[in-house]
């Protein structure tokens, strides 16, 4: 799974990594991104790339309210084409989350070594996303909560030793394949999920003050020796 990533790349590099033409937010680094908070994500807006943030957890048009948002946070990928709460946002709504590195834990309960993960290629990278749009109607129809997901995959060689699913990293050459709304055959998508995976990842253990979300400075990610 994905439960806590970084965004720390300034908005230049992400402009020029991901051809974004409008950004439509600040650019601030988080290093301990959590679930259901705003995050840094690239959709296709008239043939154009946009930078904007959505919420994560993902919240589809039908729910009643935005309560189960924290546990929308990821999509697998095996059954993302068939889930109600993914599958039309598979098809028709798909997205860029730029992203630096992200977090894992391993160990026994209560005594959890976490780490950080990386790719041997430098940030950003992007993982595979899906996002959607949500009205209360009870309150404002112009009222529109943005929120996304991360597709997961079962983990690489790489880092299976960590933890057993990973996100979806893609590589550079499938982002404007995967942002492409006229690709809506889910056969396609999946090809794209399955061929534009980064597999080899790298990792070091880091400090426990990362399990505070309060914690959100450069700290997070320095290695340590254990």
């Amino acid at each position: 799974m994905c439960g806590r990533f970084v965004q720390k790349s300034p908005l230049h590099a992400i402009q020029q990594i991901f051809d974004v033409e409008t950004a439509w937010v600040e650019v601030a680094p988080n290093y301990n991104v959590a679930p259901t908070q705003q995050v840094l994500s690239i959709i296709k807006h008239e043939n154009k790339n946009r930078l904007e943030k959505l919420h994560w957890g993902l919240v589809p048009p039908w729910a009643r309210d935005i309560s189960g948002a924290s546990r929308m946070i990821n999509a697998r990928a095996e059954t993302v084409a068939e889930k109600p709460s993914f599958r039309n946002a598979f098809k028709k709504r798909r997205c860029l989350i730029p992203a630096d590195g992200f977090y894992e834990w391993k160990g026994e309960k209560g005594d959890k070594q976490p780490y950080y993960i990386f790719t041997p290629f430098g940030p950003p990278f992007a993982f595979a996303g899906l996002w959607e749009k949500w009205t209360d109607k009870k309150r404002d129809e112009k009222s529109v909560y943005k929120s996304c997901t991360i597709i997961t995959s079962a983990s690489s060689r790489s880092i299976r030793e960590i933890h057993h699913r990973m996100p979806v990293i893609l590589f550079p050459e499938f982002h404007e394949k995967w942002l492409n709304t006229d690709i809506q055959d889910p056969k396609a998508l999946k090809i794209i999920l399955r061929k534009g995976m980064v597999h080899d990842l790298n990792y070091h253990p880091i400090s426990k003050m990362v399990n505070a979300v309060k914690n959100n400075d450069p700290g997070c990610i320095e290695p340590i020796a254990v």
